[in-house]
């Protein structure tokens, strides 16, 4: 889509779906870099896509732009020795957050991720969504696709830079011990701006131009609840119709109940999920709450092309958000997120144009019925997953189910 912009004002959002849209954009970006760039992600693969966007970053060290990245310790693979005599021949300084222990991801301490995918160049241009450094034809545990990975991100200019610039610099600087006490004094100086400067998920900011848009993040100290809140706020809000395309889909009591209620008060609520199997846990474990939601009118379709990784929603053809979170416990209870949330009709819609599309095209609309008669095979698959599911989430003193 073409960028939202108008006339008197430089903010401007543009919608980017795959791979294939966003890493032109954000290799553009980088070979135009002069003093840095910022770049935090889940998944780096240097298949194909991935490797371009690897060796624009190694260009850009090599000029002299202070180049940082900061990747998952589950998500992203230890840096190949090639790739690692590459980055630092050429400066790019490469970071892990939260290496895995002694017991690896069996440590719920280690629960904890950095799910986050945003990427902040010279204070100029951000990216945020839900789009790893990944190929849209390439999966690490699957290999080659036969179609692309459905996800999307947005392009950033304007006023909400500044925050990503911030948010990604909190995390790196958090990183590196010697600066604990800068860090200590930015969150002082952040959280007194908060309280003078208080805001909401679905209080957006408004610009020169009529949009309205806010970064919205999670994390396990200020805002362990922000994106849950601003997905129940704007459903509850709903008149006419909620569409939410959502790759890992399980949603606590509370944000049923949302959906459910719109669903009751007449309103159209469309849920575009995983239908490929990628993820024993949450494959399985979303299936046992559909029942209650097909129940109160709920249309499921389950994306049938290719693996479905987006993370977005759109109300009432007006407010969207685009981002990394998933609607399940390891988005909503542990993980770092990152979603942008636009009140702006050109951008919702241009984002529900593809949504209906990958519905009607793209997707296998659930009955009911056939729900209702699945084979005891499947329900205990569902069931181990889903109780399994909320053990992990006792060991972690969390209620979320």
């Amino acid at each position: 889509m073409p960028p939202v912009n108008e006339r008197r004002s430089a903010n401007s959002l543009t919608l980017l779906e795959g791979s294939t849209e966003l890493f032109p954009a954000l290799i553009k970006a980088m070979d135009e870099a002069r003093t840095q760039i910022r770049l935090e992600t889940y998944i780096f693969d240097f298949t194909a896509g991935g490797e371009s966007v690897a060796v624009a970053l190694e260009r850009a060290a090599q000029r002299g732009v202070e180049t940082l990245v900061m990747v998952d310790g589950v998500g992203t693979d230890a840096l190949s020795p090639q790739w690692q005599k590459r980055f630092e021949a050429a400066g790019v300084q490469w970071r892990v957050f939260t290496p895995l222990g002694r017991f690896g991801i069996l440590a719920p301490s280690r629960w904890r991720r950095l799910h986050r995918k945003l990427c902040c160049i010279d204070r100029r241009v951000a990216f945020c969504g839900g789009i790893n450094i990944l190929d849209d034809f390439h999966d690490p545990n699957h290999g080659a696709l036969d179609a692309p990975r459905f996800d999307f991100a947005v392009r950033i200019t304007g006023r909400l830079v500044g925050e990503i610039h911030d948010a990604i610099s909190q995390v790196w600087l958090k990183g590196q011990r010697h600066d604990r006490l800068r860090v200590t004094v930015q969150a002082v100086v952040q959280a007194s701006r908060a309280a003078f400067h208080p805001s909401s998920p679905n209080q957006l900011p408004s610009s020169e131009d009529g949009i309205r848009s806010a970064l919205v993040l999670r994390d396990n100290l200020r805002y362990r609840s922000r994106i849950e809140q601003a997905y129940r706020k704007a459903i509850s809000q709903a008149k006419n119709e909620v569409i939410i395309a959502n790759a890992y889909f399980v949603p606590g009591r509370k944000l049923r109940q949302a959906l459910v209620m719109a669903a009751r008060r007449g309103v159209k609520v469309q849920l575009l999920l995983q239908g490929k199997y990628e993820y024993f846990m949450q494959y399985y474990a979303a299936r046992p709450v559909y029942g209650v939601l097909l129940a109160a009118g709920v249309e499921i379709h389950e994306y049938s092309a290719s693996f479905l990784h987006a993370k977005v929603a759109v109300v009432d053809g007006q407010w969207a958000t685009v981002g990394s979170s998933n609607l399940d416990p390891l988005s909503l209870l542990l993980a770092r997120e990152a979603n942008v949330s636009v009140q702006h009709q050109p951008f919702a819609q241009a984002l529900r144009a593809r949504l209906i599309n990958a519905m009607e095209h793209q997707g296998d609309r659930m009955d009911p019925a056939e729900y209702a008669e699945r084979p005891l095979r499947q329900r205990c698959f569902e069931w181990t997953a889903y109780g399994l599911m909320r053990a992990a989430l006792k060991l972690q003193g969390r209620k979320y189910l």
